[in-house]
């Protein structure tokens, strides 16, 4: 395997393993009995230790220059990556979680086009396919419920899309910049920002322990592993990789709680597999960035 494919395919599986990371917010949501507000907190905050913990380890003193070198770029990944967690939440306090999940599938398509636009990176088509199959699995799965959706929510859930495209588009734009630092940032401004709605005291012992897990494992790590993963494979790729996280989360609710999934959400989740597995697996030549429109 040449090291360009050998590249590639570690970008994707970085990516696979943050979606898989990804998808159990909702089994951690379903445990952990405290208000939404309080949990995002300390997700939040963990999430940010982790992600510190992790650059210390890595390079020690390196770390504090690490942070300084993100440049202005880092900081709208930190702005993009906070902003598409609040737009997320709110989003989902005033649509249907269908049309949040729709609004999110449509994100390869968005990143296709911000990654045409500022940085000259053509996607093939067969990505581009793929990442269509994926929408219409979505769809599939949650078709019944799509109805349900408001104007403003809808409007929030694709500001959430957008930015996190555009996130996607500067990590890989600036893969040459250590971006874990941004990300981590992004964990604690996340915490900053719904502090005045929390209550964080309010945790007894068994929460507390759930909450690290939550803020550590399943923000923290998916965090890292996306920004690590997005350097490697185009931003439209790793948008519909990213797409995983829709039908593996009712999977993990289903091993936990029994509750079986309806015969939809099985049937929209499978052509989602199949579209994700299908762009890995199908032969393309590697397109590479064309033109530098982002200065």
């Amino acid at each position: 395997m040449d090291p360009t494919a050998r590249q590639i395919w570690l970008g994707m599986l970085l990516i696979t393993a943050s979606s898989v990371v990804f998808s159990t917010a909702g089994l951690f949501t379903r445990l952990i009995d405290l208000d939404a507000w309080t949990m995002l907190f300390w997700r939040g905050l963990f999430a940010g230790l982790f992600i510190a913990g992790f650059l210390f380890w890595r390079d020690g003193r390196g770390a504090i220059a690490a942070l300084r070198a993100i440049g202005r770029d880092g900081v709208l990944v930190t702005v993009c990556s906070a902003l598409a967690t609040v737009c997320f939440i709110n989003a989902l306090k005033l649509t249907s979680v269908a049309d949040v999940l729709v609004i999110g599938a449509t994100a390869p398509f968005v990143t296709a086009a911000l990654a045409w636009a500022f940085i000259g990176e053509r996607e093939d088509l067969v990505t581009l396919l793929a990442s269509l199959v994926a929408v219409l699995g979505v769809v599939v799965m949650v078709g019944a419920a799509l109805e349900e959706g408001r104007l403003l929510g809808d409007l929030l859930a694709l500001g959430m899309t957008g930015f996190l495209s555009l996130m996607m588009v500067i990590l890989r734009k600036r893969r040459s910049i250590d971006m874990v630092p941004a990300t981590g940032l992004s964990a604690f401004l996340c915490a900053l920002i719904v502090l005045p709605f929390a209550h964080p005291v309010a945790v007894d012992g068994m929460n507390f322990v759930l909450l690290v897990l939550f803020g550590s494992v399943q923000f923290g790590l998916g965090l890292l592993l996306l920004t690590l993963g997005s350097r490697l494979i185009s931003a439209t790729r790793t948008a519909l990789i990213s797409v995983l996280d829709t039908p593996l989360a009712p999977l993990w609710v289903w091993l936990a709680f029994g509750e079986v999934p309806a015969p939809a959400t099985l049937a929209g989740g499978a052509i989602v597999m199949v579209a994700v597995v299908g762009d890995m697996l199908l032969p393309r030549r590697h397109l590479p960035l064309t033109r530098r429109a982002w200065g």
